[in-house]
Protein backbone atom coordinates (compact mmCIF):
# COMPACT_ATOMS: atom_id res chain seq x y z
CA UNK A 1 0.00 0.00 0.00
CA UNK A 2 1.41 3.84 -1.19
CA UNK A 3 2.11 5.92 1.52
CA UNK A 4 0.05 9.20 1.17
CA UNK A 5 3.28 11.10 1.25
CA UNK A 6 4.55 9.06 -1.52
CA UNK A 7 1.88 9.50 -3.16
CA UNK A 8 1.18 12.62 -3.12
CA UNK A 9 4.79 12.85 -4.71
CA UNK A 10 4.51 10.86 -7.56
CA UNK A 11 0.74 12.63 -8.41
CA UNK A 12 2.90 15.81 -8.27
CA UNK A 13 5.81 14.29 -11.04
CA UNK A 14 2.68 13.26 -12.73
CA UNK A 15 1.36 16.58 -13.33
CA UNK A 16 4.21 18.25 -14.32
CA UNK A 17 5.76 15.59 -16.84
CA UNK A 18 1.92 16.88 -17.96
CA UNK A 19 2.15 20.21 -18.34
CA UNK A 20 5.48 20.29 -19.56
CA UNK A 21 4.19 19.34 -23.50
CA UNK A 22 0.96 21.43 -22.53
CA UNK A 23 3.24 24.53 -22.32
CA UNK A 24 5.47 23.59 -24.94
CA UNK A 25 2.27 23.66 -26.79
CA UNK A 26 1.13 26.79 -25.71
CA UNK A 27 4.58 28.38 -26.50
CA UNK A 28 4.87 31.05 -27.11
CA UNK A 29 2.18 33.55 -25.77
CA UNK A 30 3.15 36.82 -24.70
CA UNK A 31 6.45 38.80 -25.49
CA UNK A 32 10.07 37.51 -25.56
CA UNK A 33 12.98 39.34 -24.22
CA UNK A 34 15.95 39.59 -26.26
CA UNK A 35 18.52 40.91 -24.14
CA UNK A 36 21.63 42.54 -25.23
CA UNK A 37 24.59 43.46 -23.15
CA UNK A 38 25.78 46.42 -25.21
CA UNK A 39 24.69 50.06 -26.16
CA UNK A 40 22.82 50.26 -29.30
CA UNK A 41 24.06 50.37 -33.01
CA UNK A 42 27.03 47.69 -32.16
CA UNK A 43 27.00 44.19 -34.48
CA UNK A 44 25.35 42.67 -30.82
CA UNK A 45 22.26 45.13 -31.03
CA UNK A 46 21.97 45.04 -34.56
CA UNK A 47 22.02 41.39 -35.24
CA UNK A 48 19.27 41.07 -32.16
CA UNK A 49 17.26 43.09 -34.13
CA UNK A 50 17.59 41.60 -37.32
CA UNK A 51 16.96 37.93 -35.69
CA UNK A 52 14.29 39.61 -33.23
CA UNK A 53 12.14 40.94 -35.92
CA UNK A 54 12.39 37.52 -38.21
CA UNK A 55 11.33 35.68 -34.77
CA UNK A 56 8.55 37.75 -33.70
CA UNK A 57 7.10 37.35 -37.46
CA UNK A 58 7.70 33.33 -37.47
CA UNK A 59 5.96 33.44 -34.00
CA UNK A 60 3.77 35.91 -33.83
CA UNK A 61 5.01 37.64 -31.01
CA UNK A 62 6.70 40.69 -30.09
CA UNK A 63 10.22 40.16 -29.64
CA UNK A 64 11.67 43.41 -27.41
CA UNK A 65 15.43 44.35 -27.99
CA UNK A 66 16.55 44.95 -23.95
CA UNK A 67 20.37 46.61 -23.51
CA UNK A 68 21.69 46.34 -20.73
CA UNK A 69 24.94 47.34 -21.67
CA UNK A 70 28.05 47.37 -18.82
CA UNK A 71 30.84 45.12 -17.73
CA UNK A 72 31.52 44.19 -21.31
CA UNK A 73 28.21 42.42 -21.66
CA UNK A 74 28.60 40.40 -18.00
CA UNK A 75 25.75 42.64 -16.62
CA UNK A 76 23.36 41.49 -19.27
CA UNK A 77 24.42 38.14 -19.05
CA UNK A 78 23.88 37.86 -15.64
CA UNK A 79 20.54 39.05 -15.94
CA UNK A 80 19.43 36.63 -18.36
CA UNK A 81 21.09 33.62 -16.17
CA UNK A 82 19.13 34.85 -13.24
CA UNK A 83 16.07 34.87 -15.62
CA UNK A 84 13.01 31.84 -15.54
CA UNK A 85 13.91 29.04 -17.86
CA UNK A 86 10.61 29.52 -19.50
CA UNK A 87 11.40 30.34 -23.17
CA UNK A 88 10.09 34.51 -22.27
CA UNK A 89 14.19 35.86 -21.75
CA UNK A 90 16.86 35.35 -24.63
CA UNK A 91 20.05 36.88 -24.77
CA UNK A 92 22.29 37.68 -27.34
CA UNK A 93 26.48 36.64 -26.46
CA UNK A 94 29.89 36.98 -28.25
CA UNK A 95 33.03 35.54 -28.12
CA UNK A 96 34.25 37.21 -25.08
CA UNK A 97 31.40 35.20 -23.16
CA UNK A 98 34.32 32.64 -23.79
CA UNK A 99 37.28 34.78 -22.83
CA UNK A 100 36.04 36.07 -19.71
CA UNK A 101 36.26 33.32 -17.45
CA UNK A 102 39.91 33.07 -18.12
CA UNK A 103 40.49 36.79 -17.64
CA UNK A 104 38.47 37.74 -14.63
CA UNK A 105 38.26 35.83 -11.23
CA UNK A 106 34.64 36.72 -10.16
CA UNK A 107 32.50 36.14 -12.69
CA UNK A 108 28.91 35.51 -11.40
CA UNK A 109 27.32 32.83 -13.74
CA UNK A 110 28.87 29.64 -15.66
CA UNK A 111 29.01 30.25 -19.53
CA UNK A 112 28.85 26.62 -19.78
CA UNK A 113 26.57 25.70 -17.37
CA UNK A 114 24.19 28.52 -16.42
CA UNK A 115 22.51 28.78 -20.39
CA UNK A 116 21.02 26.51 -22.82
CA UNK A 117 22.58 27.59 -26.01
CA UNK A 118 19.96 28.05 -28.73
CA UNK A 119 22.45 28.48 -31.94
CA UNK A 120 25.08 30.92 -33.18
CA UNK A 121 24.03 33.53 -35.48
CA UNK A 122 26.91 34.50 -37.01
CA UNK A 123 30.67 34.26 -37.08
CA UNK A 124 33.90 36.60 -38.83
CA UNK A 125 37.02 36.67 -39.57
CA UNK A 126 39.50 39.60 -38.02
CA UNK A 127 42.21 40.06 -40.50
CA UNK A 128 46.04 40.30 -39.51
CA UNK A 129 46.96 44.37 -40.87
CA UNK A 130 49.83 46.03 -40.61
CA UNK A 131 51.32 49.60 -41.92
CA UNK A 132 52.59 49.32 -45.50
CA UNK A 133 55.91 51.24 -44.18
CA UNK A 134 57.09 47.88 -42.63
CA UNK A 135 58.97 46.06 -45.01
CA UNK A 136 56.69 42.37 -44.79
CA UNK A 137 54.51 41.58 -47.36
CA UNK A 138 53.34 38.10 -46.22
CA UNK A 139 52.89 36.37 -42.14
CA UNK A 140 56.16 34.57 -43.37
CA UNK A 141 58.25 37.70 -43.58
CA UNK A 142 56.86 39.09 -40.13
CA UNK A 143 57.62 36.71 -38.63
CA UNK A 144 60.82 36.49 -39.61
CA UNK A 145 61.15 40.26 -39.16
CA UNK A 146 59.86 39.70 -35.74
CA UNK A 147 62.16 36.79 -34.37
CA UNK A 148 65.38 39.61 -36.22
CA UNK A 149 63.51 42.32 -33.68
CA UNK A 150 62.88 40.06 -30.79
CA UNK A 151 60.64 42.77 -28.64
CA UNK A 152 60.46 45.86 -30.87
CA UNK A 153 57.64 44.96 -32.96
CA UNK A 154 54.10 46.73 -31.43
CA UNK A 155 50.41 45.29 -32.04
CA UNK A 156 47.58 47.63 -30.41
CA UNK A 157 44.39 45.83 -29.19
CA UNK A 158 40.98 47.54 -28.03
CA UNK A 159 41.57 46.34 -24.98
CA UNK A 160 43.95 43.75 -22.41
CA UNK A 161 42.14 40.40 -22.38
CA UNK A 162 40.04 41.29 -25.40
CA UNK A 163 39.56 39.09 -28.08
CA UNK A 164 41.61 41.52 -30.25
CA UNK A 165 44.51 41.20 -27.75
CA UNK A 166 43.93 37.65 -27.10
CA UNK A 167 44.00 36.48 -31.03
CA UNK A 168 47.29 38.50 -30.88
CA UNK A 169 48.90 36.42 -27.83
CA UNK A 170 47.56 33.26 -30.10
CA UNK A 171 49.90 34.74 -33.05
CA UNK A 172 52.76 34.91 -30.58
CA UNK A 173 52.43 31.42 -29.14
CA UNK A 174 52.18 29.58 -32.32
CA UNK A 175 54.76 31.61 -34.23
CA UNK A 176 57.09 31.53 -31.32
CA UNK A 177 58.30 35.33 -31.72
CA UNK A 178 57.73 38.43 -29.06
CA UNK A 179 56.36 41.35 -29.53
CA UNK A 180 54.74 44.26 -27.13
CA UNK A 181 51.23 44.84 -26.68
CA UNK A 182 49.68 48.32 -26.84
CA UNK A 183 45.88 48.17 -25.61
CA UNK A 184 43.64 50.90 -26.30
CA UNK A 185 40.20 51.67 -24.98
CA UNK A 186 38.43 50.62 -28.05
CA UNK A 187 38.83 49.39 -31.31
CA UNK A 188 38.98 52.46 -33.53
CA UNK A 189 41.97 54.16 -31.83
CA UNK A 190 43.62 50.75 -32.21
CA UNK A 191 43.59 50.78 -35.85
CA UNK A 192 43.88 54.48 -36.00
CA UNK A 193 47.39 54.10 -34.53
CA UNK A 194 48.36 50.88 -36.83
CA UNK A 195 47.25 53.48 -40.16
CA UNK A 196 49.33 56.35 -38.56
CA UNK A 197 52.56 54.30 -37.89
CA UNK A 198 52.82 54.41 -33.62
CA UNK A 199 51.93 50.59 -33.91
CA UNK A 200 52.72 48.60 -36.25
CA UNK A 201 50.36 45.77 -36.40
CA UNK A 202 46.94 44.46 -35.59
CA UNK A 203 44.44 41.46 -35.78
CA UNK A 204 41.31 43.42 -36.11
CA UNK A 205 38.14 43.39 -36.84
CA UNK A 206 37.33 42.62 -40.91
CA UNK A 207 34.96 45.83 -40.59
CA UNK A 208 37.11 47.84 -38.87
CA UNK A 209 40.07 47.17 -41.07
CA UNK A 210 38.85 46.37 -44.65
CA UNK A 211 38.45 50.34 -45.68
CA UNK A 212 41.76 51.33 -44.64
CA UNK A 213 42.88 48.26 -46.97
CA UNK A 214 40.92 49.09 -49.86
CA UNK A 215 42.64 53.00 -49.10
CA UNK A 216 46.06 51.52 -48.72
CA UNK A 217 46.30 52.63 -45.73
CA UNK A 218 46.46 48.98 -44.24
CA UNK A 219 48.54 46.06 -45.52
CA UNK A 220 46.59 42.66 -45.19
CA UNK A 221 48.84 39.67 -45.19
CA UNK A 222 45.80 37.28 -43.38
CA UNK A 223 42.35 36.30 -42.05
CA UNK A 224 42.61 34.64 -38.93
CA UNK A 225 39.53 32.45 -39.57
CA UNK A 226 39.88 28.38 -40.75
CA UNK A 227 38.39 29.67 -44.65
CA UNK A 228 39.38 32.19 -46.84
CA UNK A 229 36.60 34.90 -46.64
CA UNK A 230 34.31 35.79 -50.34
CA UNK A 231 35.27 39.52 -50.37
CA UNK A 232 39.02 38.93 -50.02
CA UNK A 233 39.93 35.55 -52.22
CA UNK A 234 43.43 36.45 -52.72
CA UNK A 235 43.99 36.83 -48.73
CA UNK A 236 45.03 33.50 -47.61
CA UNK A 237 44.16 31.80 -44.19
CA UNK A 238 47.03 32.36 -41.33
CA UNK A 239 47.34 28.40 -41.02
CA UNK A 240 47.88 28.98 -45.17
CA UNK A 241 50.43 31.03 -44.62
CA UNK A 242 52.67 29.52 -42.34
CA UNK A 243 51.07 29.24 -38.60
CA UNK A 244 49.53 25.82 -38.30
CA UNK A 245 46.69 25.03 -35.66
CA UNK A 246 46.17 29.05 -36.03
CA UNK A 247 41.73 29.63 -36.06
CA UNK A 248 39.80 32.51 -34.46
CA UNK A 249 37.07 33.77 -35.15
CA UNK A 250 34.64 36.72 -34.13
CA UNK A 251 31.12 35.11 -33.24
CA UNK A 252 27.50 36.04 -32.49
CA UNK A 253 25.19 33.50 -30.32
CA UNK A 254 21.97 32.86 -28.63
CA UNK A 255 21.54 31.52 -25.23
CA UNK A 256 18.72 31.52 -22.59
CA UNK A 257 18.42 30.13 -19.15
CA UNK A 258 19.25 26.92 -18.07
CA UNK A 259 17.08 23.76 -17.65
CA UNK A 260 14.84 25.06 -20.23
CA UNK A 261 12.54 22.92 -21.93
CA UNK A 262 13.37 20.88 -24.91
CA UNK A 263 10.81 21.43 -27.00
CA UNK A 264 11.01 25.19 -26.48
CA UNK A 265 14.99 25.24 -27.13
CA UNK A 266 13.99 23.64 -30.13
CA UNK A 267 11.21 25.54 -31.07
CA UNK A 268 13.36 28.84 -30.94
CA UNK A 269 16.42 26.84 -32.66
CA UNK A 270 14.59 26.40 -35.61
CA UNK A 271 12.82 29.17 -36.08
CA UNK A 272 15.88 31.78 -35.63
CA UNK A 273 17.54 29.48 -38.16
CA UNK A 274 14.86 29.60 -40.50
CA UNK A 275 14.90 33.07 -40.25
CA UNK A 276 19.23 33.32 -40.80
CA UNK A 277 18.33 31.45 -44.28
CA UNK A 278 16.37 33.95 -45.47
CA UNK A 279 17.73 35.95 -48.40
CA UNK A 280 17.41 39.17 -46.64
CA UNK A 281 18.74 38.51 -43.02
CA UNK A 282 21.84 36.70 -45.21
CA UNK A 283 22.54 39.87 -47.23
CA UNK A 284 22.08 42.00 -43.94
CA UNK A 285 23.82 39.78 -42.16
CA UNK A 286 26.73 39.94 -45.23
CA UNK A 287 27.08 43.97 -45.12
CA UNK A 288 28.34 43.95 -41.81
CA UNK A 289 31.42 41.64 -42.62
CA UNK A 290 29.52 38.55 -41.14
CA UNK A 291 28.71 35.27 -42.35
CA UNK A 292 25.17 33.15 -41.09
CA UNK A 293 25.97 29.94 -39.24
CA UNK A 294 22.68 28.63 -37.21
CA UNK A 295 23.49 25.20 -36.62
CA UNK A 296 22.35 23.27 -33.73
CA UNK A 297 21.76 23.83 -29.65
CA UNK A 298 24.46 20.38 -29.49
CA UNK A 299 27.07 22.26 -31.69
CA UNK A 300 26.71 25.88 -29.82
CA UNK A 301 27.54 23.94 -26.36
CA UNK A 302 30.82 21.87 -28.17
CA UNK A 303 32.12 24.92 -29.68
CA UNK A 304 31.37 26.95 -26.45
CA UNK A 305 33.48 24.44 -24.76
CA UNK A 306 36.00 24.38 -27.31
CA UNK A 307 36.42 28.41 -27.01
CA UNK A 308 36.94 27.79 -23.36
CA UNK A 309 39.84 25.79 -23.51
CA UNK A 310 41.36 27.43 -26.31
CA UNK A 311 41.41 30.78 -24.61
CA UNK A 312 42.12 29.40 -21.33
CA UNK A 313 45.75 27.57 -22.69
CA UNK A 314 46.30 31.39 -24.36
CA UNK A 315 45.44 33.38 -21.28
CA UNK A 316 48.06 30.51 -19.48
CA UNK A 317 50.59 31.17 -22.09
CA UNK A 318 51.03 34.45 -22.30
CA UNK A 319 50.95 34.43 -18.31
CA UNK A 320 47.75 37.20 -17.98
CA UNK A 321 47.37 37.65 -14.42
CA UNK A 322 43.08 37.68 -13.89
CA UNK A 323 41.60 40.30 -13.25
CA UNK A 324 38.49 41.37 -11.48
CA UNK A 325 35.00 42.25 -12.20
CA UNK A 326 34.37 45.92 -10.92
Amino acid sequence: MFHPNRLKVLLCMALVAFAQPLFAQNYPSKAIRFIVGFTTGGPNDILARIVGQKLSDSMGVPVTVDNRPGADSMIGTQLTARAAPDGYTISMISASATIHPSVYSNIPYDIAKDFSPITVVASGSFILVVNPSLPVKSVKDLIDLAKTRPGQLNFSSSGMGGSVHLMSELFKSLAQISMNHIPYKGGAPAVTDVVSGQVELIIGPMAVVMPHIKSGKLRALAVSGSKRWPALPDLPTMAEAGVPRYEASGWYGIVAPARMQRAVVTRLNQEIVKGLGSPDVRQQVASFDLEPVGNSPEEMASHINTELVKWANVVREAKITPGTLQ
